[in-house]
């Protein structure tokens, strides 16, 4: 069918119209494998679906070396935060949105589009390259569960890129925050708060004291804290006994981040003792940070293939985390970059059919310098 859209837009759309929440992205995944065996590729799934409860594992397709140059491989991810209704993407002069009320997808679809049409066109043109491979993987929204089950021994790139930052295109991001998890389990006492509300110790009381004392949102420049869910009870004239709520950190120091959670754990204790109840904590670091420096090789390749494409490279911090957390901490170097994507997560999700367009020049640009650069 001739949309007159560019071929990647076409694309992104195709894959942003099938729902691919954490867990459930195998259709989308059939899409992008029959995509790469069109181009007479061949595409390898490993078994992290079974060990993160996914319907996929992890997609590998390699694109053997044509010539010189430095192996790259690119990362994106097939699910999408869940959606709350459905999924209709339109076009409206040059924007694509969806028009039924949910997110559109393009965090983290518009990659996976950019990436695949690049592909295309390495693979039709027979482009010289020092080798190339694509890592798709599944439950990134819920912690990068897919990366993280993923043998980053298989990949022979010790070098890589992630595009996976709200912002305009051009923007290399140097680090990501360290995050640490923080659950809080309240138990008190149950009575009929009518009758006997004195032998009752609420949870809900002592977990809201703990909340209200702890400090949220952006305490400075690097750290963030919030609370994010709150259950608790079980009928209203009931003193509640449970109260449950979970609460995360984040910080680009990780000794700030390492006394935040320290103080947060105290702030919740203390509120349990004043309201006599008993409270059980658990801790999990979810992610590690980094931070590159402009001289870093996958920053100086990327801003060499920005200003290839005609676009003037920018650096910043992110303030959320990647797959590129995962190779990083495991000694490959994965850089993150902005593409285009706006208000993800949100009903008012969209992206420029310009940028998804641009954002294949710029995979063609990396590949292109990473052969150069030999």
């Amino acid at each position: 069918m001739d949309s007159g859209l560019p071929e990647v837009a076409e694309l992104f759309v195709e894959l942003a119209r099938v729902p691919s929440p954490p867990g459930q992205e195998r259709a989308v995944a059939d899409q992008v494998v029959e995509y790469l065996r069109s181009l007479a590729l061949s595409v390898d799934e490993d078994d992290a679906g079974a060990r993160i409860d996914s319907t996929i594992g992890n997609l590998l397709c390699r694109i053997e070396s044509t010539g010189e140059g430095t192996p790259l491989f690119f990362c994106a991810h097939l699910d999408t935060v869940p959606p709350e209704g459905p999924i209709e993407p339109v076009v409206d002069d040059g924007i694509v949105r969806n028009s039924g009320g949910t997110i559109l997808g393009a965090d983290n679809k518009a990659a996976v589009a950019s990436m695949l049409e690049a592909t295309r066109r390495i693979v039709a043109e027979n482009r010289s390259h020092g080798g190339i491979e694509l890592l798709f993987t599944p439950k990134e929204e819920v912690g990068l569960r897919g990366a993280a089950a993923f043998d980053q021994g298989r990949l022979r790139a010790k070098l890589g890129y992630v595009y996976d930052h709200a912002g305009p295109i051009g923007e290399v991001i140097l680090g990501a925050p360290y995050q640490c998890k923080l659950d809080a389990s309240f138990h008190g006492r149950a009575a009929h708060s009518g009758m006997f509300p004195e032998e009752g110790r609420s949870a809900i009381a002592a977990a809201a004291r703990a909340i209200a004392d702890l400090r949220l949102g952006r305490l400075d420049d690097e750290t963030t804290a919030n609370v994010g869910e709150l259950h608790g009870g079980r009928a209203r004239n009931i003193v509640p006994e449970r109260c449950f709520f979970t609460a995360e950190a984040r910080s680009h120091d990780e000794g700030k981040l390492g006394e935040l959670v320290q103080e947060m754990l105290e702030t919740i204790t203390f509120a349990a003792q004043l309201g006599d109840c008993d409270v059980e904590t658990q801790v999990d670091p979810s992610a590690r940070g980094y931070r590159f420096k402009r001289d870093d090789p996958p920053v100086r390749l990327a801003a060499a293939a920005l200003e290839r494409s005609g676009i003037r490279p920018s650096y910043g911090l992110s303030g959320g985390g990647a797959d590129a957390n995962v190779f990083n901490e495991r000694g490959l170097q994965c850089l993150n970059l902005a593409n285009g994507m706006t208000d993800i997560h949100t009903p008012d999700e969209r992206i420029a059919v310009a940028d998804l367009e641009r954002m294949v020049d710029v995979t063609l640009a990396l590949v292109e310098v990473a052969r150069d650069a030999s």
